[in-house]
C-alpha cells in the first residue's frame, strides 16, 4: 500500500469567505458591499438569494469554531469584509466590525486553530465602487490603508495573511462578463481592473513589511489548460486561455511581466503596464495560495469572446453540479508547473472542493455524500503525489467548511463538508467531513484506506 503520510508540519484546514457565510451585512455599523447591491437587484442571483442571513456565522461563529475543532482542523481560512471595518472603504474605522474579527481570531486560537485571513474576497465596499472601484488607480492606496488597520490589530496572533482571492474571477466575472458584482460587461475595463488589483496586492505587501512581522501572500485560482487536439489552432487557443486565466496574475506577481498573449486577447483595450506597475505587483511574498477545482480542455473557437477558446466536454467523466470535470491529475500538474515556472514557492491549497447533490438526512442522522468523499480522496492523493515530486506544498484547506451562498448561484449549489439547513441554521457534518477528519487525524495516512471504512 502507498504511504500517504504528509510532512509533520502540514497544515490541515477548511475555508470560507465573509459574504458567503456571515450574514448580517449591515450589522453594527457595517457598510454595504457591491455584493449586497448586486444580490438585491432583481434577476441577478438564482431565486433572488442574498447574503442577508447566509449561514448566520456573524452570530454563530463560536459554535462554528467549535465545530471545526471537533473535526480536528488545524487552520481556518476566512476573509474579512472590508465594509465591516471601513463602512465607506476609507476613513473612519468601525470599531464594532473590527472587534468581530478580533473575537473570531481569539476564539480560533483558543481552540488551537491557526487563523488564515484574506483581506479581499470580492465584497468591495459599495462606497468605493461609487468612486470607480477597481477601475480607480487610487484603490491601491485604499487597499493598503485597509490592510494596515488589520495588520496592526491582528498581526502576531495572525501569522499568515493573504491579500486578494482570485483576482481573475473579480475581473472576468465582475468587469468583463457581468455575471458577478459589480456586474459590468466591458472589454476595456477588464485589463484596467486586473492591473489595479495587482497594484493593490503589491501595495498591501509593502505596507505589511512596514507594519507586520510574519507572512503574506496572494491567492489565485488555477485551471490547467490542455489542448483538445494536437492541431496548431487548438494549441494556440490553449496558450491564450492559460495566459488569460493563469499567467495574467502569476507572471506579474513573480516578476515575469505580463504574458504577451494578453495584447492579442484584448486588442485595442490592452494598455501595457508601466515599469512602476510591474515593480509594485512583483513585491516579494512569503507564500502562494492555489485554488483548484478542475481543468480546461480547450479548442479554438472564434465566437468565444475575447479569448477565442472554447471548452470541450470529456465523454465518460464525472462532472460536478457546477459543470466542472473531476480531474485530480490537474492538481498535481498545477503544483509541479508552479514549482518549475515560479521557483517552487511555498504553496497552500487554499480552496479545493466540489458541489454535488446531497441526499436528505438519513434516519441515523447522517448525510451521505459519496461523490464528495471520492473527490476529496482523489485530490488529496494528487497533492501527496506533487509533494513526493518535490513541490513545496505546506497546507490544504477544504472548500468549504459550510454549505453557503454560492454567489450568483445563490443557495442552489452545496460545496460544504458540513450541511446547513438554511431555514433552521442547523449544521450536520456530512460523510465527507467524517472522512476528512480521519485524514487530518492521521496526517494523511488514512488516504491509503478504503474511504468508506473511515465514515462508517
Amino acid at each position: 500500500m502507498t504511504d500517504y503520510s504528509f510532512p509533520d508540519d502540514f497544515l490541515w484546514g477548511s475555508a470560507t469567505s465573509a459574504h458567503q457565510i456571515e450574514g448580517s451585512p449591515l450589522a453594527d455599523g457595517a457598510g454595504a458591499s457591491i455584493w449586497q447591491r448586486f444580490a438585491h437587484t432583481p434577476g441577478l442571483t438564482a431565486n433572488g438569494d442574498t447574503g442577508d442571513i447566509a449561514c448566520d456565522h456573524y452570530n454563530r461563529y463560536r459554535d462554528d469554531v467549535a465545530l471545526m475543532a471537533s473535526l480536528g482542523l488545524k487552520a481556518y481560512r476566512f476573509s474579512v469584509a472590508w465594509g465591516r471595518v471601513l463602512p465607506q472603504g476609507t476613513g473612519t474605522v468601525n470599531q464594532a466590525g473590527l472587534d468581530f474579527y478580533d473575537r473570531l481570531v481569539d476564539t480560533l486560537l483558543e481552540h488551537g486553530i491557526q487563523p488564515l485571513p484574506t483581506l479581499y474576497h470580492w465584497d468591495l465596499p459599495a462606497a468605493l465602487d461609487d468612486r470607480g472601484g477597481w477601475l480607480n488607480p487610487d484603490i491601491s492606496h485604499w487597499f493598503a490603508d485597509y490592510g494596515e488597520i488589520l495588520f496592526r490589530k491582528l498581526d502576531g496572533r495572525v501569522k499568515r495573511w493573504a491579500t486578494l482571492n482570485e483576482p481573475w474571477v473579480v475581473t472576468d466575472g465582475g468587469y468583463l462578463h457581468g455575471a458577478l458584482a459589480p456586474g459590468h460587461k466591458n472589454l476595456f475595463e477588464a485589463p484596467i481592473a486586473s492591473r489595479n488589483l495587482m497594484r493593490a496586492h503589491g501595495a498591501a505587501v509593502q505596507r505589511y513589511r512596514a507594519a507586520g512581522a510574519h507572512e503574506i501572500g496572494l491567492v489565485v485560482n488555477i485551471e490547467p489548460k490542455y489542448p483538445a487536439s494536437d492541431n496548431d489552432a487548438d494549441r494556440a487557443a490553449t496558450e491564450r486561455s492559460d495566459a488569460y486565466m493563469n499567467r495574467q496574475y502569476l507572471d506579474p506577481a513573480y516578476g515575469r511581466g505580463c504574458p504577451a498573449e494578453l495584447a492579442e486577447i484584448f486588442g485595442p483595450a490592452w494598455q501595457p503596464w508601466s515599469e512602476a506597475d510591474l515593480e509594485l505587483a512583483a513585491q516579494p511574498t512569503d507564500w502562494l495560495g492555489i485554488n483548484y477545482y478542475t481543468r480546461g480542455v480547450m479548442t479554438d473557437d472564434p465566437l468565444k469572446w475575447p479569448v477565442r477558446a472554447g471548452y470541450v466536454r470529456q465523454a465518460g467523466k464525472t462532472y460536478t453540479e457546477t459543470g466542472w470535470e473531476v480531474y485530480e491529475q490537474g492538481l498535481t500538474d498545477t503544483l509541479l508547473w508552479i514549482k518549475e515556472r515560479y521557483g517552487n514557492p511555498p504553496v497552500t491549497i487554499t480552496e479545493n472542493g466540489s458541489a454535488f447533490f446531497d441526499p436528505p438526512k438519513a434516519r441515523d442522522g447522517r448525510i451521505r455524500d459519496p461523490l464528495r468523499v471520492d473527490y476529496l480522496q482523489r485530490h488529496l492523493r494528487a497533492v501527496h503525489a506533487a509533494i513526493q515530486a518535490g513541490a513545496d506544498v505546506r497546507g490544504y484547506m477544504a472548500w468549504s467548511l459550510l454549505d453557503n451562498l454560492e454567489w450568483s448561484l445563490g443557495f442552489s449549489k452545496r460545496f460544504g463538508i458540513v450541511h446547513v439547513d438554511f431555514e433552521t441554521q442547523d449544521r450536520t457534518a456530512k460523510d465527507s467531513a467524517r472522512f476528512y477528519a480521519k485524514v487530518v487525524a492521521s496526517n494523511g495516512a488514512a488516504l491509503g484506506q478504503d474511504p468508506w471504512s473511515l465514515v462508517d
